[in-house]
């Protein structure tokens, strides 16, 4: 199982035409593939026993500008910077520049939602996702407590990070031990509907700790057809991963 004297494993990260292939074994798989992760960015190959990944690796390498293609595709990262304005759960946010420290403006009759910050580049981006985080958490907490209001659940704790692998984890309580939930930030710039599904997903897995039948049920009790809304992850998933990157 080498490249060029090279062992290789399942999960090793190889370079090919400047973007990173993840080497991957299912051994549900027919032969060698490759495909595109938007959303952590990199080229799965996949192969269908560790035996034959030297096999997906000179696959991956021998396909070196369709990587090339695939990548030139993925959204570029959008900086931070004042004058833009950003989605905040589907509604429109302006960035202002100011002296004070950073603050989140709600929305007004007159006025769209503001974050104001100071600083320039990096510190001034840096302040303004401490002020997205902070909303995000709010928002999160809120709809965390309708759902399990509705689902007869406990409420949990509720934080919120910055994971390309998924977009909420729920981790059920423990004696002594309250259950956790976790939502990525970045779905505060995701349209409210969208963000609020994965809030009632990780939430029907405080009862449910599956994606059989009755989690579904759950889910579509909270927010009716949820197909939509993985639909629209899928295809924006990668643009809200490039901001501030």
């Amino acid at each position: 199982m080498s490249l060029f004297g090279r062992t290789l494993a399942d999960g090793d990260r190889l370079e090919v035409a400047g973007a990173v292939v993840r080497l991957k074994v299912h051994s549900r798989a027919r032969r060698v593939s490759l495909r595109l992760d938007r959303t952590k960015r990199e080229i799965v190959a996949t192969a269908p026993s560790a035996r034959r990944l030297p096999e997906a690796a000179a696959f991956a390498r021998d396909r070196a500008g369709w990587i090339a293609e695939r990548l030139a595709e993925l959204p570029q990262s959008q900086s931070i910077a004042p004058g833009m304005t950003i989605d905040l759960f589907g509604q429109p946010c302006r960035l202002e520049a100011s002296a004070k420290p950073a603050r989140f403006h709600p929305a007004t009759e007159d006025e769209p939602a503001r974050i104001s910050a100071r600083g320039e580049g990096a510190t001034y981006a840096n302040a303004v996702i401490r002020m997205i985080k902070r909303e995000a958490l709010r928002v999160f907490t809120e709809r965390t407590a309708f759902h399990c209001a509705r689902l007869g659940a406990k409420l949990p704790s509720v934080t919120v990070m910055d994971a390309r692998a998924r977009w909420g984890s729920c981790r059920p309580g423990l004696p002594g031990k309250p259950a956790a939930i976790r939502y990525s930030w970045r779905l505060a710039l995701a349209e409210f509907e969208v963000a609020d599904y994965v809030v009632a997903h990780e939430c029907a897995h405080l009862l449910e700790l599956n994606h059989g039948p009755r989690f579904w049920a759950h889910v579509k009790a909270l927010v009716g057809d949820e197909r939509p809304h993985r639909a629209w992850l899928r295809a924006e998933g990668a643009r809200l991963h490039a901001f501030g990157r």
